[in-house]
C-alpha cells in the first residue's frame, strides 16, 4: 500500500467550454469534451494539486442518442438511453472508447492512446472504468479483435441460466417495460442490469441494460457454477488485458460486489502477472464484504461511501456529532489503509451544492479528515477543488445538487479554470482560488508527509469527552508519527472560531513512544505563516491553538529540547482500542 490521489474526471464534460447550455441538448447545441483537452499545461496543472492518478470517466463505448452510423457505429435506440449523451455505464463495445470524445472519429483510438501517454508524460497513472455487471441492451462490438467472440453470442436463449451463457434469459417471454417503448424487441427477455429478474422493469430499474451472467444461478437461490470456468470470465478477462496492454495504469470497477468475488479473485492475479502494478479499485457498499474483496476479491482498495463518507457528509451537515468519525475508522476493524476516502464524486451530490454544505469551503475540515486520517488513497471530484455548486438543471439528470453523467454540458467553475484552454483560472473568484490553493497545499502535505503516508494514526477524541475546552460534537484530534516525524492535527467542524485546548493522554505518549516534557517547535503546514510559541508536550499540559471556522490545522511538531521524565501524578486513562 501507498498514499496516492485520484482527480476524477469526465472528459466530456472537462472541455466543455460552451457557456449558453440548452436543457436537454444535443451534442450539436452544447458541445462535449474531447481527449486532445487534456492539453500537456492541462496535466500539468491537475498534477500541481498533488494528483498522482487520473481517472477518466465515460472512456469506453456507450449508447448514446447522437448518431455515428455513418462510422460504422450502430445507432442506439433513443428510449434505450438516458440523456443525450447517455450513461457511460451503458457500456455498448468493451473494445472502443466513447467517439464523442475524439476530434476525429475514425481515429478515437489513436486519440486515447495519446491521451494515456501525455498523462504519463505528466508524471500521472491512468484509472479508466471497468463495468463488469451489465452492458447496454443492444451491445455489439464493432471494434472487438479478430477471433473474438460477442458477449451473447454463442449464448442459447433457450436456457434461462446455464454457466455457458453471457446473458440470464426468460424464455418464453418478450421484453415488456412498465413503460412505452416502441420500435424495439427483444425475445426472449434478458435480466436487467440491477438484478431484474423479470422481463418487465420500471423506469426507475436499470432498464437500459442487461446483467451479465458470470455462473451464479439467481433463479436456483444463487446457486455458483464455475467449475469449468464460466465463458463470461475468459472474456471478461480478455477485456481488461486488452486495455492494460494500451498503458491503462489500473481499473475502478463499477458495482464489483454484484459480481462473484471467485470472479475477481481469479482474473485480478492473472491481469497483474502480465502487467504487474495494475490497480484494482472495488465500488463496494456492503461493510460485511469488505474483507471478502480484499482478501479474497484480491482488491487492493474499496470505496468507504457507507462508513467514512457517509460519516463526514453527516458532520460537515452538523447532523451528527464529530466523535462519530472515531466509530467509523474503528468499525473498519484495521483494513482501512485498504479503503478509497472522497467527499464527492460521480454517483454523490456536490459539497456546494444546496443538498449539501451551500459551499465548498464549509467541507475543508472533512477533506482533512478523508486525506490524512489512514495511510490509505484519496480522491477528488473534478470541480471539487473549485467549490463546483452541482446545481444546474442539466436535462435527464435534473436539479439533485450533482454534475450530469447523463447530459452534454458545460460547468461553470471547470470552465472559468480552464479559460477556454489556457488553464490559468483567470476566470476564478478569490473564494475559488482560495480553496484550489487549500486543496493543492493539503494534497501535497498528504503525499509529502511520512507521518501521513506511512505513519501511525492516534485518536485523541476519547481523551476529551470530558474535556471543558474542547467540544467533541464539534472538534476532531489526532496524531500522525512516523519515526522522528509527528503531526498533530486539529480540526473545527464549527461555524464559530474556536481557541481550543487538545489533551494528551499519557497512553499516547506511550502508543507514540514519546517522552513525555520535551520542547516543540509548530509549524501549521497548511499555512506556514503563522506563528506559534514553542511548546511542551506531556499529559498535563494541554496543546492549546485557535482554529478559525470551518477550518483545521495540521501542525508539525519538531523536537528543540529533552527534558527529564517527570512522574506521573494523574491515573491512566482508558487506552484507545
Amino acid at each position: 500500500m501507498s498514499k496516492f490521489v485520484i482527480y476524477q474526471v469526465l472528459p466530456r464534460l472537462f472541455g466543455s467550454y460552451g457557456t449558453h447550455n440548452q436543457y436537454a441538448g444535443t451534442l450539436a447545441e452544447n458541445g462535449c469534451g474531447k481527449f486532445n483537452n487534456f492539453t500537456p499545461k492541462a496535466l500539468k496543472e491537475i498534477k500541481s494539486l498533488g494528483v498522482t492518478h487520473v481517472w477518466y470517466t465515460g472512456i469506453i463505448e456507450h449508447a448514446t442518442k447522437t448518431n455515428y452510423s455513418a462510422y460504422g457505429i450502430e445507432q442506439s435506440h433513443l428510449a434505450l438511453v438516458k440523456g443525450q449523451a447517455g450513461s457511460p455505464y451503458a457500456i455498448k463495445d468493451y473494445y472502443d472508447v466513447d467517439p464523442d470524445l475524439a476530434e476525429d472519429v475514425p481515429h478515437r483510438m489513436e486519440e486515447f492512446e495519446a491521451l494515456v501517454q501525455r498523462t504519463h508524460r505528466a508524471g500521472m497513472k491512468v484509472i479508466i472504468d471497468f463495468v463488469p455487471n451489465h452492458v447496454a441492451r443492444e451491445y455489439r462490438s464493432d471494434m472487438k479483435p479478430r477471433g473474438v467472440a460477442d458477449l451473447g453470442e454463442g449464448d442459447h436463449p433457450e436456457w434461462a441460466f446455464s454457466p455457458l451463457n453471457n446473458f440470464y434469459y426468460m424464455p418464453g417471454q418478450a421484453f415488456a417495460p412498465q413503460f412505452d417503448l416502441q420500435g424495439y424487441a427483444e425475445y426472449p427477455a434478458r435480466a436487467t442490469g440491477n438484478d431484474v429478474f423479470h422481463p418487465s422493469p420500471s423506469v426507475n430499474d436499470w432498464y437500459e441494460t442487461v446483467k451479465l451472467n458470470y455462473g451464479v444461478n439467481y433463479l436456483n437461490n444463487k446457486e455458483k457454477q464455475f467449475d469449468p470456468t464460466p465463458n463470461t470470465w475468459h472474456k471478461m478477462l480478455d477485456i481488461l488485458l486488452y486495455w492494460a496492454a494500451k498503458g491503462v495504469d489500473g481499473f475502478r470497477c463499477d458495482m464489483a460486489e454484484m459480481v462473484p468475488v471467485e470472479f475477481w479473485g481469479w482474473v485480478i492475479p492473472q491481469v497483474k502477472r502480465e502487467h504487474p502494478g495494475t490497480l484494482f479499485i472495488a465500488e463496494v457498499y456492503n461493510p460485511a464484504e469488505y474483507r471478502n474483496y480484499i482478501c479474497n476479491g484480491k482488491f487492493d482498495y474499496l470505496y468507504d461511501k457507507v462508513g467514512l463518507y457517509d460519516t463526514l457528509r453527516n458532520v460537515t451537515s452538523r447532523n451528527h456529532p464529530v466523535r462519530n468519525i472515531t466509530y467509523a475508522w474503528q468499525a473498519l476493524g484495521g483494513i482501512e489503509g485498504h479503503m478509497l476516502n472522497f467527499l464527492e464524486n460521480h454517483d454523490e451530490q456536490r459539497i456546494g451544492s444546496g443538498f449539501f454544505c451551500g459551499a465548498g469551503i464549509y467541507a475543508e475540515p472533512a477533506m482533512i479528515v478523508a486525506a490524512t486520517l489512514t495511510q490509505g488513497p484519496v480522491m477528488v471530484y473534478c470541480g471539487q477543488e473549485l467549490g463546483e455548486l452541482g446545481m444546474d438543471n442539466e436535462g435527464f439528470s435534473g436539479l439533485d445538487g450533482r454534475t450530469t453523467i447523463f447530459d452534454y454540458w458545460g460547468v461553470k467553475s471547470i470552465q472559468a479554470w480552464a479559460n477556454g484552454g489556457k488553464f490559468d483560472g483567470a476566470g476564478l473568484s478569490d473564494e475559488q482560488k482560495e480553496l484550489r490553493a487549500f486543496y493543492k497545499t493539503l494534497l501535497n502535505v498528504t503525499l509529502r508527509e511520512k507521518a501521513i503516508t506511512d505513519g501511525v494514526m492516534y485518536d485523541l477524541e476519547y481523551a476529551n469527552f470530558d474535556n471543558p475546552r474542547f467540544n467533541s460534537h464539534e472538534q476532531f484530534a489526532y496524531f500522525r508519527k512516523h519515526e522522528g516525524d509527528l503531526l498533530l492535527v486539529v480540526l473545527n467542524f464549527h461555524d464559530k472560531h474556536l481557541d481550543t485546548e487538545v489533551r494528551i493522554p499519557p497512553e499516547a505518549f506511550q502508543y507514540l513512544n514519546l517522552p513525555e516534557g520535551d520542547s516543540y517547535t509548530c509549524t501549521n503546514l497548511l499555512d506556514e505563516a503563522e506563528q506559534f510559541p514553542v511548546v511542551t508536550l506531556d499529559s498535563r499540559t494541554p496543546f492549546r491553538t485557535i482554529i478559525p471556522a470551518w477550518k483545521g490545522k495540521i501542525i508539525k511538531l519538531k523536537r528543540t529540547a529533552r527534558h527529564p521524565a517527570r512522574p506521573r501524578t494523574t491515573p491512566p486513562m482508558m487506552a484507545l482500542m
